[in-house]
């Protein structure tokens, strides 16, 4: 996938060209520039990276401080915790693989409370214990559904693997028999991520990585050739900076990863893709942390997530790059609430392995905060005006299916206005019961984003005589339009009395402020339903709210404040009361529901419908 070997020989020549000639950092970069040209590499990573070189940074004393108080408190607690009852199977073992972090950071950290504590050599023995009784004799543990799993073992292995260093480093004689366990659960976890298989994209190089881990302790071939093999399928990264999967959790998890292969098997050409990723993480950070997740294709694109999960990857990089935009993610993150309990409390070991971590960070840097950036793969825009925030997304996998791997987020426009949020707008009609609305991409027309779908119901026509049968007993099929299933043979039935609905959404920006301009055409009569979702405990003005405090925008602006901070929109209209199971048949026949927790909004009317107004 990369051409390595090229790379390193022009670097080779640059860097020789330097010590003899002396030259400057700005005709390097020229240099650089002209002969890396073609070669998927960033020139920024690697300028970066060769003029930090020898230079000595000074370590973060008070983070290190943090981490460690903090990974005490937490020894503390498990200590607390009575002793598992070796009667009762678990089949999650990522509680007690984080035990064995936790444990042997504080143990080996001379700045610990319970640095070289007996009690510890005991919780060790019994956590390492219980993980070789549910190891199975091919090396794979489970994982609540996933029987003998390859990749969730890689995933216990990314706490044990940095643990095992640790232990390794430390000479204390108590410790021979824990070492001695924690190898044997490593070497057969080993034989397991050599030749066992995965399920999803990510799982690939979280084996890789658990490989990259054991190959660093006990180094073996086949654990490099497996990694070789696993990368010769190549690492997709689109040119919006998305990996396959599109989320906020696994590209985390990929980024962490990819790191660990590039420090552990000398292989920097991979920071290329982190680097990559974390910079349209940066654009997918709302300023209290909160991640973007509407356009996952996985399981968080119903979830909030924080950005804390980046944090050491933003700071590996920020470290090593010295760019700018991860050097603020670094200091915006070590400012939210969450940092103590998503990072302090456990990490300690993961920065006492990877030392480069303990570097200090600039504590300022000057980063735009007034952006407009348009994700045009995956359909998703997000713009920042000082303290308003936007996201658009028009970018969900059709058809529509609600399945893991497949994005299918019905959240078309967010908005927040400091501590205001709308959570989410939505449309939904009464068409068929084919519930939300679901853009066909997004066109952008200057600061104009059209949002288009079109959906279409079908009747059908009786069977041809060649298809009859006297029982009528036909074939279980699923209908043309795909909304259900009956014993109709629908593959040989002609389709007539086709009904079709065009819904257009141009959304105009302007410094902050939206204009919204709706259009839903078809069979007349058809009710429509505009959505709005915002944070809970707001104070809703403007609208009327009805006994299960849905609240109906009936006519001119209404208002929603929280914490001093407002949001306004208008002017409304109301047509129709009825705001009930706007999800399509797929949700419904079941009893299930797309409504969040919060303050809701409608607007309502009849096709054909048109509507215009404004959120500022």
């Amino acid at each position: 996938m990369f051409k390595t070997i090229e790379v390193k020989a022009v670097f080779s020549l640059i860097k020789e060209s330097i010590m003899k000639h002396s030259m400057s950092r700005g005709e390097f970069i020229r240099l650089s520039s002209l002969s890396l040209g073609g070669v998927l590499m960033s020139n920024t990573l690697f300028v970066n990276d060769f003029f930090s070189e020898g230079t000595v940074s000074k370590e973060d004393l008070q983070l290190m401080k943090k981490l460690i108080q903090n990974n005490d408190t937490k020894v503390k607690s498990l200590l607390n915790r009575p002793s598992l009852d070796p009667n009762i199977r678990i089949s999650n073992f990522r509680g007690i693989a984080n035990t064995v972090t936790v444990c042997s950071a504080s143990f080996c950290n001379s700045g610990s409370e319970y640095y070289k504590s007996p009690v510890l050599v005991e919780k060790l023995n019994e956590a390492i214990d219980v993980l070789l009784k549910g190891q199975y004799s091919d090396g794979t543990l489970d994982a609540g559904g996933n029987r003998q799993s390859p990749p969730d073992t890689a995933f216990i292995l990314e706490y044990i693997c940095p643990a095992a260093v640790l232990l390794n480093r430390s000479k204390q004689k108590e410790l021979a028999v824990v070492r001695e366990k924690v190898k044997q659960f490593i070497l057969n976890a080993g034989e397991a991520m050599i030749t066992g298989g995965v399920h999803t994209p990510n799982h690939r190089w979280v084996i890789c990585a658990a490989l990259a881990n054991i190959n660093a302790l006990y180094p073996d071939t086949r654990y490099v050739n497996r990694i070789d093999e696993w990368l010769a399928e190549g690492i997709y990264l689109n040119e919006d900076g998305h990996y396959s999967e599109r989320s906020g959790i696994y590209s985390a998890v990929i980024d962490k990863a990819l790191i660990t292969m590039a420090r552990l098997l000398k292989r920097p050409q991979l920071l290329e893709i982190v680097n990559k990723n974390l910079i349209t993480y940066f654009y997918y950070t709302e300023t209290n942390g909160d991640l973007v997740t509407v356009d996952s294709k996985r399981q968080d694109q119903f979830m909030a997530l924080k950005v804390t999960k980046f944090y050491w990857q933003y700071r590996y990089m920020a470290i090593r790059t010295q760019n700018p935009m991860f050097v603020y993610m670094v200091n915006t993150i070590e400012k939210l609430p969450e940092f103590t309990s998503d990072i302090l409390s456990d990490s300690l070991a993961f920065f006492m392995e990877n030392e480069d971590l303990q570097k200090q960070v600039p504590a300022e840097s000057n980063v735009p905060n007034d952006f407009e950036k348009f994700f045009v793969l995956s359909n998703l825009a997000r713009i920042r005006r000082e303290k308003t925030s936007i996201t658009l997304f028009g970018g969900n996998d059709q058809p529509v299916q609600i399945v893991s791997g497949r994005s299918s987020n019905p959240n078309f426009l967010m908005y927040r206005k400091g501590e205001a949020i709308l959570k989410y707008m939505r449309l939904s009609t009464s068409f068929f019961r084919m519930g939300y609305f679901s853009s066909n991409g997004i066109v952008k027309e200057g600061n104009k984003y059209i949002l288009t779908e079109t959906k279409e119901a079908d009747y059908y026509q009786p069977l041809a005589p060649e298809y009859r049968k006297p029982d009528g007993d036909y074939k279980l099929s699923e209908s043309l339009d795909g909304r259900f299933w009956n014993k109709m043979d629908f593959d040989s039935r002609t389709k007539s009395n086709v009904k079709k609905q065009i819904t257009v959404i141009e959304i105009t920006e302007n410094n902050g402020a939206l204009s919204l301009d709706f259009k839903v055409d078809g069979p007349p009569n058809v009710e429509v339903t505009v959505e709005m979702c915002f944070n809970e405990k707001s104070i809703v003005n403007g609208a009327t709210a009805d006994e299960k405090k849905n609240y109906f925008l009936k006519n001119g602006y209404g208002e929603v404040a929280t914490a001093g901070d407002a949001i306004k929109f208008g002017p409304g209209k109301c047509e129709h009361l009825n705001v009930e199971n706007l999800e399509s048949e797929q949700y419904t026949y079941h009893q299930g529901s797309l409504r969040t927790n919060g303050e809701h909004v409608y607007i309502t009317g009849f096709t054909p419908f048109r509507h215009q107004m404004t959120i500022f």
